[in-house]
């Protein structure tokens, strides 16, 4: 929704070929992010199952990626170094079960292609865990209810070796992108935007 809203009133390309959507999550669906607004402490960690940032990369002058986050006490939008540092801690080393992936997908076929009728939000029993949002269920250009599990679903074999030009080129015709490392997101960008 984010993705389209910023479209909409013009704080991103109206295609928002400007725009990525960015899943963070891995094997075990537990991954730390600090300054998180549903966090109860005081330095804001929070452990999420994945979660979902936007980050844009302006066509005019020079500007740095900007990441926007909608649960983030940082700044909004954050530039993509700062959030990266300030967010991810990367020099707090992690056990293994926590590494983080980033799996980049290319915003016109995100809005195109993504589906969910919020089925991860219910229990067993169908009920819900908490109120969903306000928004209808977003169904995909295809007919498609849910396909959230696809995006979500990070294992690290399937993550690019090297983020080389094809990597680029995958991010704008694959439907659930690509999938990079913690280490290889910055350079991602920095490729995209150079």
């Amino acid at each position: 929704m984010l993705c389209k809203k910023l479209g909409m009133i013009g704080m991103a390309d109206a295609e928002g070929s400007d725009l990525f959507a960015v899943f963070i999550s891995n094997e075990k669906k537990q991954v730390p992010l600090w300054h998180q607004k549903a966090s109860k402490r005081a330095d804001g960690i929070i452990l999420w199952d994945y979660h979902v940032i936007c980050i844009q990369i302006k066509k005019e002058g020079s500007s740095p990626p900007q990441v926007w986050d909608l649960d983030s006490s940082l700044p909004f939008p954050s530039h993509l170094d700062h959030y990266m540092s300030d967010s991810f801690r990367p020099s707090f080393q992690l056990f293994s079960d926590y590494q983080r992936f980033f799996r980049i997908v290319h915003a016109p076929l995100f809005l195109h292609s993504f589906a969910s009728d919020r089925r991860h939000m219910k229990n067993s029993d169908g009920n819900w865990i908490s109120p969903p949002p306000a928004q209808d269920p977003i169904v995909a250009d295809d007919g498609s209810l849910y396909n959230l599990d696809e995006y979500i679903r990070m294992n690290a074999a399937d993550a690019v070796t090297e983020v080389k030009d094809d990597t680029i080129s995958a991010v704008f015709t694959q439907k659930y992108g690509v999938l990079v490392r913690e280490s290889q997101l910055e350079e991602f960008f920095s490729l995209l935007s150079g």
